[in-house]
């Protein structure tokens, strides 16, 4: 007993302490590790999903199905600037499919359309411009003189015209959205659009009317005015300098105010797939364009589209009691699918499907059947198969009509 009994059992306690001490560092070391793994891990996924943009709200936009594939602040309110637009050709080309106007008829410039600051063409009084001329001056220019000239030729006035522009927004869904102008030159607070709801119209211009693209793609052209003062050129070019800055690029329409900043609403198509991406209230010039160069990238990096037109013939379908045995049917359109995930989209299969038993009588349109769309085996879609005629039930005059055609022969 003595010093050695005593030196055994410190030596054995300070063992305990150093060991225990041991585990505790090594569980905090072991815990930072995993802490900070995680960490990184997060950040690495925060950081591929931002895009790094410098705009106060943006969205991009698959067009044929209106997915949304990327938003930032995509519903909050702000002045839109010249990319008004866009609504303002929306009704222009509807007016022109209506038939209610023509691209060679010609415009008479008001004083009050002449009367208009900011972009302009410098449309004198009394001066004529066809429709067509017009539409290249708003759509390559951003002439706010060409905006009002042809809104008074569609609706007589502009404040008219601007309630369709508002009627229209609230038909395309565009709840955030209010014009108080056909051009965006307004600084009022009370004309307002979202990112959002520039994709929206802009998605309405760009699939319904295809001929925009015609004038959105134009780099430069002059037009000829023909005045009292004389005949003189006047050289148009594009305020969208994406066209030469992007390979895919189609269009579509700029836009700034001191209020707004910078607008872009930007179009292009690669491989079939048309984006819509639109960046409001960049902070400068350049940023517009390269953010919405940054968010096509991004959208044709990840997006796989699978279109199928259902324009092949179907089968005409058994019918009872009815004047006709059979009615003829088609599908009611197109399917769309996008893949915003890298999802492959070649192993897409279809099943069609029609109702048991079809009875008369049978409208034009009435929904027969569909065609069911499966990725995976699961469920991704579907379109209706709708009869293309009329099939009347079969009564007397009809079965007494058989009869006779059966004795004569």
């Amino acid at each position: 007993m003595g010093f050695s009994f005593f030196y055994e059992i410190n030596t054995k306690r300070w063992k305990r302490y150093i060991g225990s001490i041991m585990l505790v560092m090594l569980l905090f070391v072991n815990t930072y590790v995993n802490v900070t793994g995680e960490q990184i891990m997060t950040e690495q996924v925060e950081e591929a999903a931002d895009l790094g943009l410098t705009c106060h709200a943006c969205v991009l936009m698959e067009a044929s199905t209106g997915t949304i594939i990327y938003e930032k602040a995509m519903d909050e309110r702000l002045s839109p600037a010249s990319i008004t637009k866009i609504m303002t050709l929306v009704l222009i080309f509807e007016a022109i499919e209506s038939g209610q106007i023509n691209l060679t008829d010609e415009v008479t410039t008001s004083a009050y359309a002449k009367s208009m600051g900011g972009s302009q063409v410098f449309l004198e009084e009394g001066e004529k411009q066809t429709v067509e001329t017009l539409i290249k001056c708003i759509v390559v220019a951003s002439g706010n003189d060409a905006s009002v000239a042809m809104a008074e030729y569609i609706a007589g006035t502009e404040t008219e015209f601007v309630n369709r522009m508002n009627a229209k927004a609230a038909e395309l869904g565009m709840n955030n959205t209010h014009f108080e102008d056909c051009c965006g030159l307004t600084d009022s607070d009370n004309h307002y659009s979202s990112a959002k709801d520039v994709a929206l119209m802009s998605r309405e211009l760009i699939t319904k009317y295809k001929d925009i693209y015609k004038y959105s793609t134009i780099w430069m052209e002059n037009i000829t005015h023909v005045t009292n003062k004389g005949t003189s050129e006047f050289g148009l070019a594009n305020t969208n300098k994406l066209l030469k800055q992007y390979q895919y690029a189609t269009g579509l329409k700029t836009g700034s105010t001191s209020k707004a900043k910078y607008c872009l609403s930007a179009t292009a198509n690669k491989d079939g797939i048309e984006l819509i991406a639109v960046i409001m209230a960049a902070p400068d010039y350049k940023a517009r364009f390269s953010e919405a160069e940054a968010l096509l990238n991004y959208g044709y990096g990840v997006c796989q589209l699978y279109q199928d037109s259902n324009d092949e013939a179907l089968e005409n379908q058994i019918v009872k009691g009815g004047v006709k045995s059979e009615v003829k049917c088609k599908a009611k359109g197109p399917f769309s699918y996008l893949s915003t995930d890298g999802t492959p989209v070649e192993g897409i299969e279809k099943k069609v499907t029609y109702e048991k038993e079809l009875a008369a009588p049978i409208k034009k349109g009435t929904a027969i059947g569909n065609i069911t769309y499966f990725l995976n085996g699961e469920t991704i879609g579907s379109v209706d198969i709708i009869a293309t005629e009329n099939v009347e039930k079969s009564g007397f005059p009809h079965f007494l009509e058989k009869l006779l055609q059966a004795f004569w022969l």
